[in-house]
């Protein structure tokens, strides 16, 4: 079953073959490119998506010096994905684009140090208070 999502004015679609876990973060990057305390992303094998449509990608380096990618719908500026430079081969899609929002299963919260006291996650959810090691990320979200 393919996995879809778009933006709010439907000039930009996506297909996701399959997901492989995913999280929310907390990082003041995300803070600030979401518009709330958190952003949820969705990992992807780059392989597994397809994007239509024409996006606008924004560069910034991360905390980590990795750089990271953002994709956003040229016309209405919805975020659609971002890729860090330093996880090759991963789409990061973000949650809320997608159209049917059961799909995204988070299970892991990062940059819990950075957390707003309002914005409360799921407190069974792995927590790690920056970017884990590759090696410490739950191994569901690192399987494929």
């Amino acid at each position: 079953m393919a996995i879809v999502g778009g933006c709010l004015c439907g000039a930009v679609r996506y297909e996701c073959g399959e997901e492989a876990g995913g999280g929310h973060c907390h990082c003041n990057d995300c803070r600030r490119s979401s518009g709330t305390g958190h952003c949820s992303h969705m990992i992807v094998p780059e392989h597994a998506f397809s994007v239509t449509g024409e996006v606008t990608r924004f560069d910034k380096r991360a905390d980590s010096g990795n750089m990271i990618t953002r994709a956003f719908c040229s016309t209405c500026g919805s975020p659609i994905f971002s890729a860090n430079a330093g996880m090759p081969g991963i789409v990061f899609v973000r949650a809320s684009s997608l159209d049917d929002q059961e799909v995204f299963k988070p299970q892991m919260v990062v940059y819990t140090n950075r957390a707003a006291s309002w914005d409360v996650m799921d407190r069974s959810l792995p927590r790690f208070a920056l970017m884990p090691a590759r090696d410490d990320i739950p191994d569901a979200v690192t399987q494929r």
